[in-house]
């Protein structure tokens, strides 16, 4: 993804030559500084390189959740549809009580007379 944006790549450094004239820098010291320069350019790379490979990692599992996600709602969706509650009204539970009541006092009615 970076590969086209970098200009020098750490052996255009290394092969990089310099004219040198009568008042030119030390070679040496030129070389010491490109060659620490090659090193950090190098380590940068494989950082670069690192962290791609890890984005895309991450992107894949990002891919793979949300998908299971999906399907975890389409599945909660189905099973919602699939199952049918009854609605408990206020009413349903008044004929409810009054139903238990009548049981209960005609049974206890007929307790009493059976005594």
């Amino acid at each position: 993804m970076y590969q086209n944006k970098i200009t020098l790549m750490p052996q255009d450094i290394l092969e990089k030559e310099f004219k040198i004239d009568t008042r030119g820098y030390r070679l040496k010291e030129v070389d010491q500084f490109l060659d620490i320069i090659i090193g950090d350019y190098e380590q940068f790379l494989n950082i670069i390189n690192n962290l791609e490979k890890e984005k895309a990692d991450l992107l894949g599992e990002i891919m793979s959740l949300k998908q299971e996600l999906r399907n975890s709602k389409m599945s909660v969706e189905v099973a919602r549809n699939n199952v049918e509650v009854p609605e408990v009204t206020n009413l349903d539970i008044l004929r409810r009580l009054s139903q238990l009541e009548k049981m209960v006092y005609s049974s206890k009615n007929n307790d009493d007379n059976d005594n």
